[in-house]
């Protein structure tokens, strides 16, 4: 396969790019700055509109993973403008060029989240729930509906609703564990919100079964069949890391370090999300377990298998 990444620098399009290519196909990044001589690169400019839909024509598959960082600044007014439009344009952007192409690629993923159902306590969320109403469920309807072109130009649309992704290097993770290593790790808040994750290799792995299954098409969820709460999630870090678990971190205290909304959004939302079209069509996830999946990410041995490709 043929396939063009917008994203390609970052934790996501880095692993996706490599599995890619390690499975014999052609991973070409979409870029802002100019191609390098000699690389598989197309510029493209989303906040503009600009991309040359001529070097997409006959390729395989077009994924959308442009957007800025959830955790890049506090959400002020005009960085939650930013949050929206650098996912809004990147996707209407492409999902408009393709829609014009006379031989378009026949899929197209677009990066999405399970932040789009809100919150909803214990209730079990699969790609048949509606919507939630907050900041991230608002975005997340948003950067799905900007795909709209392209599904009516009969292009075999995607949005891959993703949990938070787990990976030895980058992301977020590291984060979460470094109370943990000091001994001052536990749930945040109540600990009872449910927390949708997937490892990093899982979720490439699932990528590329939707890329190569045709009958997956509309929203698909990429996170574990078996979802945990905050506090279990806690325990499951702290026995992977031979370290206590038990000083919660108050409501409070996320509000004031990363502020109120972004707190109730990111880290105190209930999102009991289950993969019912992954498992329906027969994936099989390698980490499933929260335990044995952070005793081998924070494993001293694992090492990531991706290289910076600035973009």
């Amino acid at each position: 396969m043929e396939v063009a990444i917008s994203g390609s620098s970052g934790l996501i399009g880095q692993a996706l790019s490599t599995t890619l290519a390690q499975r014999g196909h052609r991973p070409i990044a979409l870029v802002r700055r100019s191609p390098r001589a000699g690389a598989d690169e197309v510029q493209w400019d989303p906040a503009k509109g600009e991309l040359d839909g001529a070097a997409l024509e006959g390729l395989d598959a077009v994924v959308n993973l442009s957007g800025a960082s959830l955790f890049g600044d506090r959400w002020s007014t005009a960085y939650k403008r930013v949050l929206v439009e650098s996912r809004v344009n990147s996707s209407k952007c492409l999902a408009q060029t393709l829609s014009r192409l006379r031989t378009p690629p026949p899929t197209f993923l677009t990066a999405s989240g399970t932040t789009y159902y809100g919150s909803a306590d214990d209730a079990v969320l699969t790609e048949s729930s509606p919507p939630g109403s907050n900041f991230l469920a608002r975005m997340c309807v948003a950067w799905e509906e900007a795909t709209n072109s392209a599904r009516e130009a009969g292009i075999r649309t995607v949005p891959l609703r993703m949990g938070m992704v787990l990976s030895p290097v980058g992301g977020g993770l590291e984060d979460i564990v470094k109370p943990f290593r000091m001994g001052m790790g536990g749930k945040m808040g109540s600990g009872r919100q449910y927390t949708p994750w997937i490892t990093i290799d899982d979720l490439t792995e699932a990528m590329l079964f939707a890329l190569e299954h045709g009958e997956l098409e509309g929203p698909v969820n990429l996170t574990v069949p078996t979802p945990v709460t905050n506090a279990d999630f806690a325990r499951a870090i702290g026995r992977a890391l031979g370290r206590p678990s038990l000083l919660p971190t108050p409501r409070f205290l996320l509000a004031l370090a990363l502020g109120k909304e972004r707190a109730e959004n990111l880290l105190l939302a209930s999102l009991r999300v289950v993969p019912e079209k992954l498992t329906t069509h027969g994936f099989r996830f390698r980490h499933g377990e929260a335990e044995p999946a952070l005793r081998s990410l924070l494993a001293p041995a694992a090492q990531p298998n991706l290289q910076r490709n600035p973009a």
